[in-house]
């Protein structure tokens, strides 16, 4: 049973003081009846025991005009966002809560406690804090920008409060999410003194001894420091005066966690850290006239002190992608100190204090970048006044082309909108994504193309038979899903195609019709295949039949051996065939060019290995004083070159003519019906080549013979003995 919650005097009293401040600072925006109604909401809850301490002990209703306090004074955040956050203290998420507080507050109220439900549900999930997917995911989840302004208030607010709890590890768990999550988007909101707060009471927490190493060091300088500041200040407050600049300055202190960054980065103590403070002069100008003013207080500045110009930040012309704007210069002061000095417009110094980044100006952003531009210029938005009721209209949409998804661990992924459930199951692994049958979607079961929303949780669903398909492109939207999908289909159509091969092999073996590589390449392309992948995959998904394979394969084998004509087949055996052609048929325009671009000199080519075109060869002059051209691997080119080196030239193929050279080619191989006819078969079917002899001797079941041919050069030449070379029975192909 829960413990009965009990008012404390002194929370009595403390609530009732905050109250009334908050009344006098935003009772011009509240409607008749709204505090109430507020009153009456606090009084029924705890009647009703429904109100609970936190994890450190604190009340909600104190705790919450604290933070509403931080977000009037600190942020500037009026009626609906302060409303907001004191309901928030009570809130129970149903139906019936909302739509009281949509009667009674209005729209607006109700979409910020709506919101900041979503986030609490989000924060059940156990998120990793420290990615920036997940600040991501809260901005894109806030509908309305000041759930996130209420979300950083709220912590600034409980960092102040736990200094003394006894609950170390819940105070070590909220400070990490300061540190990770809260300053970062404070940060990024234009929220500087409240990013600094966060960041010194993290550390505050989290390395306690660094912390006040640091805060002593500054208490026992503090003296000489100020002393200091006056020294520099004095002399640049007449010449500013003298200007006739209306302005203050004051020296501002880093704060700790950004000299204990700095004491890490540069891996030195206390004493090492020169610029423990800047000078800022806050100049009382006119809209019109503040750049002008500014640049003259920098000229005055840097006319008395020396300036390091690789120092000088420009922030007045354009200012930082979250409305930042300020002079920055660093000076050469009083005893050779080097001093930063800051020079900004009071409009100016309030957005960088208070955060009045917070008067968000909307125009249909899209995109994680759209961030630096939806937060790039706020001037306009400061210039409408200071009323932040300006907010109503604006809906959050910075990332309406990403969405945010969780795994079942609670890690943070990010995808682009319009990403499915195949998309996450490929983007966590190949196996996972080549498998996937569907998913479950915050439990609920759903088909692989169901498309991810921010904030859903996302198990994937697999079955071991389950393979990819090729409309499956059409499901995924990343190009990560993508290629590991095209990777896997071409995996499969490998696999299916060797299955295939093996299986149709099988089937000419039944059916003892031997298969020959060269024949059926011919016979897919008799069968419309142009890819020898296609021509399996067709067999392996049962669309073509191995049968109908068969028979188009013998009637191309037929065709192509000859095998249908009259002539009766005949082995190998003393078989003789003789063509009446010349040695060569020279054409005139073949020209070969001798030793130093001589061309018409008479030669003759070597009857001792027969070159062609396209043979590398060399010229060798004859004691008759002609040439003869051999091959450079001729059989007696190393002779030639040994005894007779002087009388060789050098000589090169040149303007390709019609000219046919004779070659003779070794062939040997198993003697067998047939095999002259698949021979001269193959070379019947080549264009411009001509057999001029065959003559084969037969032998114990093997054949050896020359086989003599007209062809043009030698990538004919290569051609036909790859060709021959694929004949059943031929064993060795060989040019002489």
């Amino acid at each position: 049973m829960s413990e009965t919650f009990i008012f404390t005097d002194i929370e009595r009293q403390e609530t009732v003081r905050l109250f009334k401040q908050l009344k006098d600072s935003i009772g011009d925006t509240l409607l008749p009846d709204d505090d109430k109604k507020i009153i009456e909401n606090f009084r029924s809850t705890f009647e009703n025991g429904q109100l609970r301490r936190n994890v450190f002990g604190l009340n909600p209703v104190l705790s919450a005009m604290q933070t509403a306090l931080i977000a009037v004074e600190e942020i500037g955040l009026r009626r609906d966002g302060i409303l907001a956050i004191l309901l928030y203290a009570t809130a129970t998420n149903t139906p019936e809560y909302t739509s009281w507080v949509r009667q009674s507050f209005g729209d607006t109220v109700a979409t910020i406690i709506n919101g900041l439900h979503r986030i609490h549900r989000l924060y059940k999930k156990s998120p990793v804090v420290e990615s920036e997917n997940f600040r991501n995911l809260l901005l894109s989840f806030a509908e309305d920008m000041r759930v996130i302004l209420i979300m950083i208030a709220d912590r600034v607010n409980l960092m102040r409060q736990i200094k003394d709890t006894p609950q170390v590890e819940a105070q070590r768990r909220v400070s990490e999410e300061a540190a990770y999550l809260y300053a970062p988007l404070a940060h990024k909101l234009g929220l500087y003194k409240l990013k600094s707060e966060l960041e010194d009471l993290s550390l505050k927490y989290l390395e306690h001894d660094a912390y006040y190493l640091i805060k002593e060091k500054l208490n026992a300088t503090k003296k000489s420091r100020d002393a200091y500041i006056e020294r520099f200040i004095a002399p640049v407050r007449q010449h500013l005066e003298a200007a006739g600049l209306q302005f203050h300055m004051k020296g501002r202190t880093k704060s700790i966690h950004s000299i204990w960054q700095k004491m890490k980065k540069q891996q030195c103590g206390f004493e090492g850290i020169y610029d423990l403070f800047a000078i800022r002069i806050i100049i009382d100008s006119p809209l019109e006239k503040e750049k002008m003013q500014c640049w003259q207080a920098f000229s005055i500045v840097t006319d008395m002190y020396q300036p390091n110009p690789k120092r000088l930040r420009d922030w007045l012309s354009v200012p930082k992608s979250n409305g930042y704007e300020s002079l920055h210069i660093t000076v050469l002061g009083p005893e050779n100190k080097w001093v930063e000095v800051q020079i900004r417009t009071e409009r100016m110094d309030e957005i960088a204090e208070r955060g009045l980044a917070a008067h968000w100006r909307y125009k249909g952003v899209k995109g994680e970048s759209g961030l630096d531009e939806w937060l790039g210029n706020i001037r306009s938005a400061l210039e409408a006044g200071d009323d932040m009721q300006v907010m109503d209209q604006f809906k959050l949409d910075l990332y309406e082309d990403e969405v945010f998804v969780f795994t079942p661990k609670g890690d943070l992924l990010k995808f682009p909108k319009g990403a499915t459930i195949l998309d996450f199951a490929y983007h966590i692994h190949s196996g996972v994504g080549n498998t996937c049958i569907g998913g479950k979607v915050n439990g609920k079961v759903v088909p692989i193309r169901e498309q991810l929303h921010s904030g859903d949780t996302v198990e994937i669903m697999t079955q071991n038979n389950q393979k990819p398909k090729q409309d499956w492109l059409n499901i995924v939207k990343t190009s990560r899903a993508k290629s590991k999908l095209r990777l896997a289909l071409k995996e499969a159509r490998q696999k299916d195609g060797l299955y295939a091969k093996e299986m149709l092999e099988r089937k000419f073996k039944n059916k003892k019709v031997e298969l020959v590589e060269s024949i059926m390449a011919h016979t897919m392309k008799k069968m419309g295949f142009k890819v020898a992948s296609d021509f399996y995959k067709q067999i392996a998904d049962e669309k073509l039949d191995p049968n109908d394979v068969i028979e188009k394969y013998i009637e191309v084998r037929d065709f192509d051996l000859n095998l249908n004509a009259p002539a009766p087949t005949r082995s190998a055996e003393d078989f003789n065939f003789e063509h009446p052609t010349e040695e060569m048929t020279k054409g005139n325009d073949d020209v070969l060019v001798i030793d130093r671009n001589l061309k018409g000199v008479d030669f003759s080519l070597a009857p001792c290995c027969r070159p062609i075109y396209g043979d590398p060869v060399f010229g060798f002059v004859t004691v008759s004083g002609g040439i003869k051209v051999h091959r450079t691997d001729c059989p007696n080119a190393p002779e030639l070159r040994r005894r007779f080196g002087y009388r060789i030239v050098k000589a090169r193929w040149s303007g390709k003519g019609a000219s046919q050279y004779s070659i003779t080619l070794r062939v040997i191989g198993n003697d067998d019906i047939g095999i002259v006819n698949n021979i001269t078969s193959i070379i019947s079917k080549e264009e411009k080549i001509m057999m001029r002899s065959i003559n084969i001797d037969s032998h114990d079941g093997l054949f050896s013979g020359n086989l003599v041919v007209m062809l043009e050069d030698t990538s004919k030449l290569e051609a036909l003995i790859k060709k021959l070379r694929t004949v059943k029975g031929v064993k060795q192909v060989m040019r002489l």
